[in-house]
C-alpha cells in the first residue's frame, strides 16, 4: 500500500479543477435495475475538502489514475462536491435484523454508491462515498461521519486486505471541514470505500418483507449475474445461489476466527452476499484470548460476541434463505420441496466452517497433514489459552519459533499466568510434530505465512484516532498503516506494534460512531 503525505492536501478555492479531467471509466450495471431498488441524488458538498490519505496502489488496481483523484477535481469527487462523468449517484435499499429485532427500511442512510468500474482483475467494483449526506432513507440522521471511525474503517479494511481476508477496500480519506455532533463536536470526514458489491442479505430482506417475489427474482438474477455466474445454468440456480452464499460466509467467519477478530454488528444488512467483510464499526481484534470477548458497546447481551459469530452468521443466513424460498418454489416443484432444499443447504454451513477453521488451525500449528486427535490438540490449546489469558496473536506466532525448536518455548511461556500449563500442551505438540515431513525450519517458515505478528491492535488504533481527531496529526495512522501493511513480515525496530496493550494502555470497548 502506498502511502499519501502525512499532512491533508487542500483544494484551493480558486483551483482550476477542470485542468485535470477525473476518468473513472464508470460501467453501471446497479443502476439498471429498478427505480425501486435504490434513490438517485447527489452527495450533498462539503465546505472545505482535504485529502488525508489516498490509496494509490488500489487506485492504480482499478485503472485510476492515482495523480487524478489527488488532483483538485479528484479531491472534490472524493468529498462529494462534484459527480465525476458517467457516475450515477444513487442511496440502496435494504432492511435488516439488527441484533435479531427487524428494521423494513434501513438503506443507505449516509452513503452514495458512484458508480462500478472494472479493475485489471477483471473484476467489477462499487465505488461508494461514505458520511456524504443525507439520504431518504437517513431516518432523521445526519448522513455524515466523523474523522474517527473513517480512519478506524480505512486501518482495519487495509489490515484485513493485507491479512489476506475477503473485505471491503479504502480507497480514499477526505476531511469535510465541517464538524458532526456526535457525544460532542467532531471534525467530519468522507470514505470512498471500494467492494465487489454492496449487496447484502438486508438487500433480499426489502423485497420480501413486501411479498414483491417478482423483485426478490431480479435482484437474485443480478447477484448471480454478478458474483456466482457458474450457478446461472444450474438445475436450480436460486438454491445454488444460496449454496454458494452459504460456502464463502462459512470460509470467511473462519478467516475472522482464526486471526482473533470479532465484527462487532452481525446484523442481517452487514452480511454481503459476495462473501467481503463490510461495515467495519465497533471491530476489533482479540488480545487475551477468550471466546466469549466483547468489544463493542452496544452489544450489551454478547449476542455477536467472538465466539458467536458462526451461529451469527447461519442464523442470517437463514434469513436470507427464507427471502429465497418464493422464487426456490418454482425450480424445486413445490413449498415443501423448496424448504427441504433450503435446510439442505443452511445444513452445510456447519461442516463447511468447520473444515475451513481445522485446516486453518493444523496450519498455524504448523501440521501439514491430517491426523486423528488433531483438531483436539487444537483446542486443548486454546483452552489453554482461554484460562491463562494468553495473547491470540502473540501466542500463535511465537509457535512459529518453538516449532524451529525448544529454545523458542520461552517466548511463549511467559504469556500464560501458569507457564506449566503450556509446557504440558508443547509436550503433547511436539509428539504430534514427529508424523510431519517438513524439517523444523521449513515448518517455522511455513507457520509464519499464517500467523501474523502485526494487527490492528485497539490501544494502537485508538492512539492514531485520537492523534488525528485532536491535533490534526496524521503521522501516526499513517505508520500504523505502513506496519499494518506486510502483517506476517518480521521488521527491526517495531516491537510495539506486536505488543499487546499495557494495563493502562487497555481499549475495552469500541463505537459505531453514527
Amino acid at each position: 500500500m502506498s502511502s499519501s503525505d502525512a499532512s491533508p492536501i487542500a483544494v484551493p478555492a480558486a483551483a482550476n479543477v477542470e485542468d485535470h479531467p477525473v476518468r473513472f471509466l464508470f460501467e453501471n450495471t446497479f443502476a439498471r435495475l429498478p427505480e425501486y431498488f435504490y434513490v438517485r441524488l447527489d452527495p450533498t458538498p462539503v465546505a472545505a475538502p482535504h485529502l488525508v490519505k489516498l490509496n494509490r496502489e488500489l487506485a492504480r488496481s482499478l485503472a485510476l489514475d492515482p495523480d487524478e483523484l489527488a488532483s483538485p477535481q479528484g479531491v472534490e469527487i472524493l468529498a462529494g462536491n462534484r459527480v465525476a462523468e458517467g457516475a450515477e449517484p444513487l442511496a440502496l435499499a435494504y432492511s435488516g435484523h439488527q441484533f435479531g429485532h427487524f428494521v423494513p427500511r434501513l438503506g443507505d442512510g449516509r452513503a452514495n454508491l458512484l458508480g462500478e468500474v472494472v479493475g485489471h482483475d477483471g473484476v467489477r467494483y462499487d465505488i461508494q462515498l461514505k458520511g456524504s449526506g443525507p439520504t431518504p432513507f437517513s431516518r432523521g440522521g445526519d448522513g455524515r461521519a466523523a474523522l474517527g471511525p473513517v480512519l478506524r474503517e480505512y486501518i482495519v479494511s487495509e489490515a484485513m486486505a493485507a491479512l489476506g481476508v475477503p473485505t471491503t477496500r479504502a480507497l480514499a480519506a477526505v476531511t469535510t471541514g465541517e464538524r458532526v455532533l456526535r457525544d460532542t463536536a467532531l471534525p467530519g470526514a468522507v470514505l470512498t470505500r471500494v467492494a465487489a458489491s454492496h449487496l447484502r442479505v438486508g438487500t433480499f430482506q426489502y423485497f420480501a418483507i413486501r411479498g414483491d417475489t417478482e423483485a426478490t427474482r431480479i435482484l437474485a438474477d443480478y447477484a448471480i449475474s454478478r458474483h456466482y455466474p457458474e450457478v446461472a445454468q444450474a438445475t436450480q440456480p436460486y438454491k445454488a445461489l444460496l449454496d454458494g452464499v452459504i460456502a464463502r460466509q462459512a470460509r470467511l467467519i473462519a478467516q475472522w476466527m482464526l486471526l482473533g477478530f470479532i465484527h462487532g454488528v452481525m446484523n442481517t444488512d452487514n452480511t454481503s452476499i459476495s462473501g467481503e467483510t463490510i461495515d467495519y464499526g465497533p471491530c476489533a481484534f482479540m488480545e487475551a484470548y477468550h471466546p466469549a470477548t466483547v468489544f463493542s458497546s452496544i452489544d450489551h447481551g454478547g449476542r455477536y460476541a467472538y465466539g458467536n459469530q458462526p451461529r451469527a452468521a447461519l442464523w442470517n443466513l437463514a434469513r436470507l434463505a427464507e427471502t429465497l424460498l418464493p422464487v426456490m418454489v418454482g425450480e424445486a416443484g413445490s413449498e415443501e420441496a423448496a424448504v427441504a432444499a433450503a435446510n439442505e443447504s443452511l445444513a452445510a454451513f456447519e461442516p463447511q466452517f468447520e473444515a475451513a477453521r481445522y485446516s486453518g488451525l493444523r496450519l498455524k500449528l504448523g501440521l501439514s497433514t491430517e491426523h486423528e486427535g488433531d483438531s483436539a490438540l487444537a483446542e486443548s490449546l486454546l483452552q489453554c489459552m482461554a484460562d491463562n489469558r494468553a495473547d491470540f496473536t502473540l501466542t500463535f506466532r511465537r509457535l512459529c519459533d518453538a516449532a524451529a525448536g525448544a529454545e523458542g518455548d520461552a517466548g511463549i511461556r511467559t504469556r500464560f499466568a501458569d507457564p506449566a500449563a503450556y509446557d504440558t500442551w508443547a509436550a503433547q505438540w511436539r509428539e504430534r510434530l514427529q508424523k510431519e515431513p517438513a524439517d523444523q525450519q521449513a515448518r517455522a517458515t511455513a507457520m509464519r505465512r499464517v500467523n501474523p505478528l502485526f494487527i490492528p491492535r485497539n490501544h494502537l488504533v485508538e492512539e492514531a484516532l485520537d492523534a488525528a481527531s485532536r491535533r490534526q496529526d496524521f503521522q501516526p495512522f499513517e505508520e500504523l498503516l505502513k506496519v499494518l501493511s506486510q502483517p506476517y513480515e518480521d521488521r527491526q525496530d517495531l516491537e510495539r506494534y506486536a505488543m499487546p496493550a499495557r494495563p493502562e494502555e487497555s481499549v475495552l470497548q469500541t463505537f459505531c460512531g453514527t
